[in-house]
């Protein structure tokens, strides 16, 4: 049996500040250290195993979260670039009004996948690929309880991996996740059938 738990990063400034993130690099705000302190304690009372390993995207939002949580369930953070946000390019930093106003909106229909909202962004075949990659890295690892601290819109894509959902057939996917949130991956030993036990958990934050 295994169990991966992700997290999205807590509230950053940049949240606050109504700017654009992606790769845009800030820090939580005070709200956030405590909404991160509160995840630690809900996982801390979720994970049983003694050998649970924890990651995290190596952008500050997301390192802090997973700091604040390993000190908690006392392990160390391995950070990993590739469990970064999406990349937002020209657009990151940028004011909120400024993105709605400029951004080249992804097609109903016809090629989703490599498609860049903004100069020098990324597609979503690209985040695709490398949060596919982290993940399955990872899993490598074996532990039985792993928690994975990323962002919002990169959640769905590790959700994604963990379903086997190949990249060319996340044109359209987009879960839900707030700041804090919690979704619950599970493996079981029988079938090795994959499931999401929940998704997007917040009331630990109440």
């Amino acid at each position: 049996m295994r169990n991966v738990y992700v997290v999205a990063h807590a509230q950053s400034l940049h949240h606050v500040e109504r700017r654009v993130g992606g790769w845009y690099d800030t820090s939580l705000t005070d709200l956030g250290r405590t909404q991160a302190e509160k995840t630690g304690r809900f996982l801390e009372s979720a994970i049983d195993s003694a050998d649970a390993k924890l990651f995290s995207s190596d952008l500050k939002r997301a390192a802090e979260t997973a700091e604040i949580i390993g000190r908690r369930l006392q392990k160390p953070v391995t950070l990993d670039p590739r469990l970064r946000e999406m990349s937002y390019g020209d657009a990151e930093g940028k004011p909120q009004d400024w993105f709605r106003d400029r951004i080249n909106p992804l097609p109903s229909d016809g090629d989703r996948l490599d498609h860049r909202v903004y100069t020098g962004a990324e597609s979503r075949r690209e985040v695709a690929e490398r949060v596919g990659a982290a993940l399955g890295d990872i899993l490598e690892k074996m532990a039985e309880d792993t928690v994975i601290v990323s962002h919002g819109f990169a959640s769905t894509f590790i959700v994604m991996a963990w379903m086997r959902v190949p990249a060319e057939h996340m044109g359209y996917c987009n879960l839900p996740a707030r700041p804090g949130s919690v979704t619950k991956l599970h493996e079981d030993d029988l079938f090795g059938n994959r499931g999401v036990a929940y998704l997007c958990r917040t009331d630990h934050l109440d």
